[in-house]
């Protein structure tokens, strides 16, 4: 056994060896090709340096050949107006030695006369003995001294050092999550960074093996970005940031874990009226609903209630763990969520269609009375809209309502402090508080929705607003209003 142990140790190792050869046989293949690479891509950055120190070259060029052209255009028509000049006075040189010949006092005055006119108009005495231009092109020339100096300075791009995450200045808020980071030092060359997240259960660094994939979001010019419109199904999320230059990327940096809890939940189909149809997140009043399960049972329901419909099937994996609860009847057109709410601060909103006949929204206790309806039992706490004939909206708990004077928003946000007793509902556009109730919790709360002609969206897996923290505060801070509806 020994001996049998021994050989298939050496075996094992041999192929981890065999296994590591072909490996090192590929990584030098990579190695040669990656140098290659290299060198093409070297070779194209000097070809691209080329060009443009010949574009340069041929600009600079023409703009000395354009200067050449204007000095010499103004020094010939220079010399054009002194050949002409010269001309004319070397004509009147001539007549002027002529003159002398003259011997006729008269004549040679009036000669004298017209000579002496001529002069003083003559374009000779006008013109400037002085080149307009010189014939100096310094100007025109460059010093790459300075350059040289840059280019023989030119290394292969470093490696970006890996960015550090500054915990204290990310926040996680607003179902949004805002991280930011910084460079250890400073690197003009980052040309973007890169950001990788991924959700998990699990406090501290990330694991190794079941967890989920990072989500990666790409260059990223700033040292900051805003995860937003994230579903908190999960306890925590992993982030880390990476530096890229034009070349390569450098290291991650260390992950960090950020809490990222929030309230989860699925509603109940196995709870619902048999009038209802219900979905993961979604509830719809259907009046077929009774006369679809008469057809089915045909005339052992004739002169029967709805109250004896049999089971539904459901999307939630929990609800279908805990089934058995008896079905609302009647006109409690009820659904409960599938997860209790025993601790701690939580949220959810509601959105109701727009041709919405009624409905309410509220927890209550569990397993209420199939005939039970929402803040109609000292068990139950919720608001009520009413929008057949006239709107209606009003808070209730245990038979008793309180008319709410306040325009019915589109979003409802619930909002339930189990452990400080407080269970408030928001305006959840504004965060405007529409209702607080205070009680005494003594046993796990279920959210519950009642429905008649039209439908509910329940979103979850929401943290709470910020706003909404706020308001607590300052309600809290201020003693808060105390409902007449509470126990």
């Amino acid at each position: 056994e020994t001996l049998q142990r021994i050989v298939s140790t050496l075996v094992n190792k041999n192929d981890e060896i065999h296994n590591f050869i072909d490996m090192l046989h590929h990584t030098i293949s990579n190695v040669q090709v990656n140098s290659s690479n290299a060198i093409s891509e070297l070779d194209e950055e000097f070809d691209g340096l080329y060009s443009v120190l010949h574009e340069m070259k041929g600009s600079m060029a023409n703009t000395i050949q354009q200067e050449e052209a204007r000095k010499i255009q103004a020094l010939q028509d220079q010399l054009s107006q002194c050949s002409r000049a010269l001309e004319s006075s070397e004509e009147l040189l001539e007549l002027a030695v002529q003159s002398l010949d003259i011997k006729n006092p008269v004549e040679l005055l009036e000669a004298a006369r017209q000579i002496k006119d001529s002069v003083t108009v003559a374009s000779a005495f006008r013109l400037s003995l002085k080149p307009k231009v010189s014939d100096s092109m310094t100007h025109m020339m460059v010093d790459f001294a300075l350059e040289k100096r840059m280019l023989q300075a030119v290394k292969f791009l470093p490696v970006p050092k890996a960015p550090e995450i500054d915990v204290a200045a990310c926040l996680v808020a607003d179902n949004c999550i805002t991280i930011s980071w910084r460079m250890p030092e400073e690197d003009s060359r980052i040309d973007h960074f890169v950001l990788e997240y991924r959700k998990t259960n699990f406090d501290g660094l990330p694991r190794l093996k079941g967890e989920q994939r990072w989500e990666l979001v790409d260059y990223i010019k700033a040292t900051q970005y805003t995860l937003s419109g994230l579903k908190f199904d999960t306890k925590y999320m992993n982030l880390r940031v990476q530096a890229c230059n034009k070349a390569v990327a450098g290291e991650y940096s260390d992950p960090v874990t950020l809490e990222t809890k929030a309230f989860l939940f699925s509603l109940d189909s196995t709870s619902s009226h048999l009038n209802l149809k219900v979905e993961d997140t979604y509830v719809e009043w259907d009046p077929t609903g009774g006369k679809g399960q008469e057809k089915i049972k045909g005339k052992e329901n004739k002169n029967r209630s709805n109250t004896a419909s049999p089971k539904r099937s459901t999307n939630s994996p929990r609800a279908s763990a805990r089934g058995g609860r008896d079905r609302f009847a009647g006109e409690s057109y009820t659904v409960l969520g599938d997860t209790a709410i025993e601790s701690g601060q939580h949220y959810w909103e509601v959105r109701a269609q727009k041709d919405c006949k009624s409905y309410s929204v509220g927890v209550t206790y569990r397993n209420p009375g199939k005939f039970d309806q929402l803040g109609k039992t000292n068990s139950s706490w919720c608001i009520h809209i009413n929008n057949w004939l006239q709107t209606t909206f009003s808070a209730k708990h245990n038979n008793k309502a309180k008319t709410l004077d306040m325009p019915v928003p589109d979003r409802i946000g619930v909002y339930c402090d189990f452990d400080g007793g407080q269970l408030s509902f928001y305006n959840a556009s504004s965060k405007a508080l529409l209702h607080t109730f205070r009680a005494k919790f003594t046993q796990p709360l279920l959210p519950g929705f009642m429905i008649w002609c039209g439908g509910l969206t329940v979103s979850t897996g929401l943290q709470v607003p910020s706003a909404v923290k706020t308001l607590q505060k300052s309600e809290n801070g201020l003693g808060g209003s105390t409902s007449s509806l509470n126990n």
